[in-house]
């Protein structure tokens, strides 16, 4: 059966390159002669039917903005088997035979409950975090971290001043990709993700080593998964007599501009899901690996914990001596 119409939506949490990807979405379903059809908030439009037509103007000046023209909700009830069943549903009534769903791993296993269901679905990577498998790099992480290292520049210039350390909490509940490229990146004395043990008696005391050895200030980048930074700073100042100051930088990391690699891979992915589904694909995840395209099965794909890069953190680890 040939594809007729797409529609678009973006859901979970925000990030920049969303409305890149939307716009490559929609640009070229258009130029293949197909309808397209835009989602407002998620899952949750669509079991409200809050759907609209889209053309070539409806994402006209939309590359550069974070954040998503679409809106993006939470939605439980989509998360029942009714609920998917209604917005297939909603789909089929309009004449709409395929989905590209924009988000991470929830969205994706939305978007793999809707093809069992005979919609035809594409899912492209949309999340800060990075911990989406089988895609080396997601929609909004390069900017993330941009702004991460931005922020710990301005850090190191005000600790610097005061020979004082500092505690940066980043995102990454589950995922310490943000902390540990960002890490590597402004140069930070100690990284701690969630997916490495450490010992905090060990960070404090190589702390008071630096500073004893001339060091006039100290970063550590924390994701938020390892735990409250305010804790880790208490145990540091009992530990070494430091007393750091904590910086949680919170949702700052999903907002602002998306940088040039962030709007290429979103336009790149946009793409490449439309000329998949024209191809027959269906119920696949899109990504990039090593620069090449690739779409792999929604069932390998969900749930799947991405592989930390225990090399490039062995890195940041030796260059922060």
């Amino acid at each position: 059966m040939s594809v007729k119409s797409i529609a678009v939506l973006t859901s979970g949490g925000d990030s920049q390159g969303m409305n890149a990807a939307v716009r490559a979405v929609v640009r070229s379903a258009i130029v293949h002669n197909l309808e397209v059809y835009g989602i407002q908030r998620g899952y949750q439009g669509l079991l409200n039917d809050d759907i609209r037509k889209m053309d070539l103007r409806s994402v006209g000046d939309i590359i550069q903005r974070g954040g998503t023209i679409l809106q993006t909700a939470r939605c439980l009830e989509f998360q029942t088997e009714e609920g998917q069943k209604r917005g297939a549903e909603n789909l089929r009534k309009r004449g709409i035979d395929s989905l590209v769903v924009i988000g991470g791993d929830g969205s994706y296993q939305g978007a793999y409950k809707l093809s069992k269901l005979g919609i035809r679905t594409m899912g492209l990577p949309g999340t800060i975090d990075n911990d989406i498998a089988y895609t080396d790099f997601t929609i909004g992480f390069d900017t993330a971290v941009s702004i991460v290292v931005d922020a710990v520049n301005k850090l190191r210039d005000t600790m610097t001043s005061h020979e004082r350390s500092s505690v940066v909490e980043v995102m990454g509940r589950h995922c310490g990709d943000i902390a540990l490229y960002s890490g590597l990146a402004c140069g930070a004395e100690t990284i701690l993700v969630p997916e490495v043990p450490y010992e905090l008696d060990e960070v404090a005391h190589r702390m008071k080593e630096n500073f004893d050895n001339g060091k006039r200030h100290s970063i550590i980048i924390a994701a938020e998964g390892v735990g409250k930074c305010d804790d880790i700073a208490a145990y540091i100042h009992k530990v070494n007599g430091i007393e750091p100051r904590v910086t949680v930088l919170g949702h700052i990391q999903r907002g602002g501009t998306p940088t040039h690699n962030d709007r290429i891979l979103a336009s790149r992915l946009g793409d490449f899901a439309v000329r998949r589904l024209l191809a027959g694909d269906s119920g696949k995840a899109c990504g990039v690996i090593r620069g090449e395209l690739v779409a792999t099965d929604f069932e390998k794909v969900v749930g799947t914990k991405k592989e930390f890069d225990i090399e490039l953190y062995n890195l940041a680890l030796r260059l922060s001596q």
